[in-house]
């Protein structure tokens, strides 16, 4: 009986593991909650926050593309705002691990009541990867966690672009990474809000594959006018990844 209570309670610890990034940066994961993926990795190598300036994460999850982005941007300070406790509390695991404090902060909250926690334009640049699937569609993900990070239960796209508007300075720049077939649905948000697109790059994992993500950068109060990019490739016609999306993944300098 003492066996089978030990591998219970086995079962239900947590697995946690800290996965190498570059520059000395690493990253602590767990299984309950969402893990660093694709998406995070090219929105960190999309984005562009001016040299020193003041970055928001909205729905900031373990801290990922904060940490990321701290990385590629040595004089950039981070903000997370993260709605899970627990996943907050990850977050700024992170921040200690990678000894980020000075450049970098949580908060634990939800987006939907930013205007009770920040002052409007605090920031020079946000960056959000949002839940992808209504509620009631796509793979709902048992842990209630992981729901939270992939559906829009607590928090929509439109909550993240309007979050987003109030938090960016006029003249200040937002980057989210979307769902092709969802696309037109944030733009309207973000044009919406005087979030004017101005740059966007489609992901595909093969040259004849349809695209599988948009990367869409916007800028508050800007006259319309928006350069569409080359696609990012993950694969060549031979199958293994390309040079670029190598890059991103395995950058050493910046």
């Amino acid at each position: 009986y003492f066996y089978i209570i030990q591998i219970a309670i086995q079962k239900e610890l947590p697995m946690r593991r800290t996965d190498k990034l570059w520059g000395g940066f690493s990253l602590i994961q767990d299984d309950r909650f969402f893990k660093l993926g694709q998406d995070t990795m090219l929105l960190s190598d999309f984005a562009c926050p001016p040299a020193r300036g003041k970055v928001m994460d909205l729905g900031c999850g373990n801290g990922a593309l904060s940490v990321l982005l701290c990385a590629r941007h040595p004089h950039i300070t981070v903000t997370g705002l993260e709605i899970q406790p627990e996943v907050a509390a990850l977050a700024q695991e992170n921040i200690q691990h990678n000894q980020l404090e000075q450049r970098m902060q949580v908060r634990c909250g939800d987006m939907k009541q930013c205007k009770t926690m920040f002052p409007t334009g605090s920031f020079d640049y946000v960056v959000c990867n949002p839940p992808y699937f209504a509620q009631n569609s796509g793979f709902s993900a048992k842990n209630i966690n992981k729901s939270t990070a992939r559906q829009d239960s607590s928090g929509t796209a439109a909550d993240a672009v309007q979050a987003a508007a109030y938090l960016v300075k006029f003249g200040g720049r937002v980057a989210f990474v979307y769902r092709p077939e969802r696309v037109c649905e944030l733009i309207a948000q973000m044009k919406a809000r005087q979030l004017e697109p101005k740059r966007i790059r489609f992901v595909h994992q093969q040259a004849t594959a349809v695209p599988s993500a948009v990367l869409i950068e916007a800028r508050r109060g800007s006259a319309p006018g928006v350069q569409v990019l080359p696609p990012l490739l993950v694969c060549g016609e031979n199958g293994e990844h390309t040079k670029e999306y190598r890059t991103i993944y395995h950058r050493e300098e910046f």
